[in-house]
C-alpha cells in the first residue's frame, strides 16, 4: 500500500509501511547510515502525521518481512492474540496512543494483542513523557531464585568483568558490588574469551560465591548459547542461559542462532531445575542497530527491528531482557539525545510486549555523551519502572571498554525514588549486615563482618 500526503504544495509519497515507519522515526544515525531516514524534519513530521492515521490492522495485513522467508515474522503472527486484539482492532496508531495514555486498561493482559510493529509505530508519535507514563504502568514479574519486577523494587546486574578473566579480580568486584547492595537481578560476567574451560572456571567461581554465602540470586556467564549448551552437558553449574538476539532471522543467523536452538537451550536449562522460586532460565540482550550491522535489516528502521527482537525474547519467557542501548556506538546512536530517546523507546516497547525489561544505560567513549547524560536516562528509566540496571565498578567496564552505571548509581536511584532490591535479596542484605533494614547501607563494622567471611574464598 502507498501512503501519501499533499502538504505545503508538495506531494509526499511513502511506497510501503516499512518506509513510512523509517521516515517517522525520531532522528537516528543508524537509519541515516542505512539511507532510510527522513531527509528533513518536515518529512519526518509528515510521516508521523500519516502514520497516526494508519489502522493497526495494517500491521497484520502487511508484514514488513514475509513470514515465508523470515521465522521472526512467522513467530510474530503466531504469537498474536486475535481475541484480545478485538478490543483495539478498529483503532489507528494515533487512537492507539490515546488508548494507552487513557490509563484505563490492564496492559499486561493485552501484551500478545500487540505486535512489535504496532508498539514501535505508536512510540514514534509519542513524547518522552508519554513513553515513561505508559511504561510505568506495565509491571512484568519474573522469578528464578528471587522475584524481580515487583512494584517499588529496582534490581541490578552485578557485572564484574575483567580483561583477563582473573578470578581474584572478578571476586573482588563481586564483593564490591554486594557491599553496595547490587546483584539481585544476576551476577553476570562477560567472559574475555568463550573458551569452554575458561567459562567453566567462571561458572564454578560464581556458583561457589552464591552457595557459600547462600545469596538468593542467580549467576550467568554471558557466553554464546552453544557454549552454554556444551557446558550443561558437561555438568557445569549454569543458572541462566544467555544470548544476544535480533529482530530478523538473518540477523539472528549472523549471531549463529535460530529459534530452534534457543528452544533447545531453554529446555536443557529447565531440566537442571536450579531455580528455587521460579524456573525462568533465559537472559537476552538486544540493541538498536544490530540488524543493520549484520546487513540484515531488510530496509526496516533500527527501532522497529529492535521491537521485533522482543517477539523473539517473549517466546522463551525470560528472567531478564535488556537493551544495551548505547553500546554499539555513535554510528547507530550518535549522541546523548539519541541514546536517551532509544532507551525510553526500548523500555516502553519491551514492557508493552510483556517483557521483564532492564537497560544497560551506557555509551562508548567516542559518542557525543557523558556520565551526566547517563544520569538523566537513569533517572528517567527509574521513573518509568525499569526492572533492573547494571552495576559496574566505577561505571567503567575495563574489559568491554565502555561506560555504564555504577553500584553508587543504583543506590542513588533506590534512595531517590524509594525503591528496594528484590525482596529475597533485600532480606539477605539485612541478614548479612550490608543494609540496615531501612534500604540504606549499614555501618562499616557490620559490613566488615561480611567482608571477613568473603575473604575465606580460595580466590582471596
Amino acid at each position: 500500500m502507498i501512503y501519501t500526503a499533499f502538504i505545503k504544495g508538495k506531494n509526499y509519497r511513502f511506497p510501503d509501511l516499512a518506509t513510512l515507519l523509517a521516515k517517522a522515526s525520531p532522528r537516528r544515525s543508524a537509519d541515516e547510515l542505512a539511507g532510510i531516514a527522513a531527509e528533513s524534519e518536515l518529512e519526518r513530521a509528515v510521516a508521523q502525521k500519516i502514520l497516526a492515521d494508519v489502522p493497526l490492522q495494517h500491521f497484520l495485513d502487511q508484514p514488513l518481512i514475509a513470514p515465508e522467508v523470515d521465522e521472526v515474522s512467522k513467530l510474530i503472527l503466531e504469537q498474536h492474540d486475535a481475541q484480545a486484539f478485538t478490543a483495539i482492532q478498529s483503532l489507528t496508531v494515533g487512537e492507539f496512543r490515546e488508548w494507552l495514555l487513557a490509563g484505563e486498561h490492564d496492559l499486561s493482559a493485552m501484551a500478545f494483542a500487540f505486535t512489535p510493529e504496532m508498539v514501535a509505530a505508536v512510540s514514534k508519535i509519542m513524547r518522552n513523557q508519554e513513553l515513561i507514563a505508559v511504561a510505568s504502568r506495565c509491571q512484568v514479574i519474573s522469578q528464578f531464585r528471587n522475584t524481580i519486577g515487583l512494584p517499588g523494587r529496582l534490581s541490578t546486574r552485578l557485572q564484574p568483568n575483567h580483561p583477563t578473566d582473573n578470578p581474584r579480580a572478578i571476586a573482588a568486584s563481586i564483593l564490591d558490588g554486594l557491599l553496595y547492595g547490587s546483584g539481585d537481578a544476576v551476577i553476570g560476567i562477560n567472559p574475555a574469551t568463550d573458551n569452554l574451560d575458561n567459562v567453566h572456571t567462571l561458572l564454578n567461581l560464581l556458583d561457589e560465591v552464591i552457595n557459600q554465602h547462600q545469596i538468593p540470586t542467580q549467576s550467568c556467564v554471558l557466553s554464546h548459547v552453544t557454549t552454554s549448551m556444551e557446558l550443561m552437558q558437561r555438568g557445569a553449574p549454569i543458572d541462566l542461559v544467555f544470548q544476544s538476539i535480533a529482530g530478523t532471522e538473518a540477523a539472528n543467523r549472523s549471531f549463529g542462532i535460530d529459534l530452534a536452538m534457543l528452544a533447545e537451550a531453554k529446555a536443557m536449562a529447565e531440566d537442571l531445575g536450579r531455580g528455587s522460586v521460579g524456573q525462568q532460565v533465559m537472559y537476552f540482550e538486544t540493541g538498536q542497530g544490530s540488524a543493520l550491522s549484520a546487513n540484515a535489516h531488510h530496509g526496516i528502521d533500527a527501532q522497529t527491528c529492535e521491537a521485533r527482537a522482543y517477539a523473539v525474547a517473549r517466546a522463551f519467557s525470560p528472567l531478564l531482557v535488556n537493551s544495551v542501548v548505547g553500546f554499539i556506538g555513535p554510528e547507530y546512536l550518535y549522541d546523548a539525545k539519541q541514546i536517551i530517546r532509544a532507551g525510553l523507546e526500548d523500555h516502553f516497547c519491551g514492557k508493552l510486549l510483556g517483557l521483564p525489561m532492564g537497560c544497560d544505560i551506557c555509551y562508548t567513549n567516542h559518542a557525543e555523551a557523558d556520565q551526566n547524560d547517563m544520569d538523566n536516562l537513569l533517572t528517567l528509566l527509574g521513573v518509568a519502572g525499569c526492572n533492573y540496571i547494571m552495576g559496574i565498578p566505577g561505571s567503567d567496564d575495563i574489559m568491554l571498554a565502555y561506560q555504564s552505571t555504577s553500584f553508587h548509581d543504583a543506590l542513588y536511584l533506590r534512595q531517590l525514588l524509594n525503591l528496594r532490591p528484590a525482596p529475597e535479596f533485600e532480606a539477605w542484605l539485612n541478614k548479612m549486615g550490608i543494609f540496615n533494614g531501612h534500604n540504606c547501607l549499614a555501618n562499616d563494622q557490620s559490613k566488615q563482618r561480611f567482608l571477613n567471611q568473603f575473604k575465606s574464598l580460595p580466590q582471596f
